[in-house]
């Protein structure tokens, strides 16, 4: 088991910490942001395959779940672009032959976060799933807290409309 070069813990285990505390609540956030727990699953752990293959490096950051966490995000981000290019390629096609009505009553929270674009998305999961400060957001998504506090106000106004009547119903 390799050391650290101060004579240290064992690399693998800090590894194995970082591991054990960030992974679900990762997969958790991007859960939200992704609408897809087996897509947020796979972006963490190749987030985390990374961090291993650098861990030497990784290992000695002042916050290697925050490196986590921005990998993940960028590897989040990037299957969105392919997926968005799949999803024109199939527009081209044209629908389905048949299409099932939606059940009007039902409300699929991560459907609803689908409908914001990947940044909003990614900072509300970030923020309200997560639960991590503005500040903590804008390092992971690497944005100025302003942005964040743009993109978490906008994705607030484009969910308002679908939330409040489920809301006021509740009180």
């Amino acid at each position: 088991m390799d050391r650290d070069d101060a004579g240290g813990a064992p690399l693998e285990r800090s590894f194995e910490e970082i591991f054990r505390r960030a992974y679900q609540p990762l997969v958790r956030a991007l859960t939200v942001a992704s609408g897809n727990r087996e897509v947020a699953a796979d972006c963490v752990q190749e987030a985390f395959c990374r961090a291993y293959a650098r861990w030497r490096r990784v290992g000695r950051y002042d916050d290697p779940v925050a490196w986590v966490r921005r990998v993940a995000t960028n590897v989040f981000i990037d299957h969105e672009r392919r997926r968005g290019r799949a999803g024109r390629a199939m527009d081209r096609l044209g629908p389905p032959a048949v299409v099932a009505p939606p059940d009007p009553h039902a409300l699929d929270l991560a459907a609803v976060f689908a409908e914001l674009p990947p940044q909003r998305r990614i900072a509300a999961a970030l923020y309200y799933v997560d639960g991590l400060p503005v500040e903590e957001v804008a390092h992971a998504m690497k944005l100025s807290t302003g942005a964040v506090k743009y993109h978490l106000h906008e994705a607030r106004a484009q969910l308002r409309p679908v939330l409040e009547p489920l809301l006021d119903g509740d009180t």
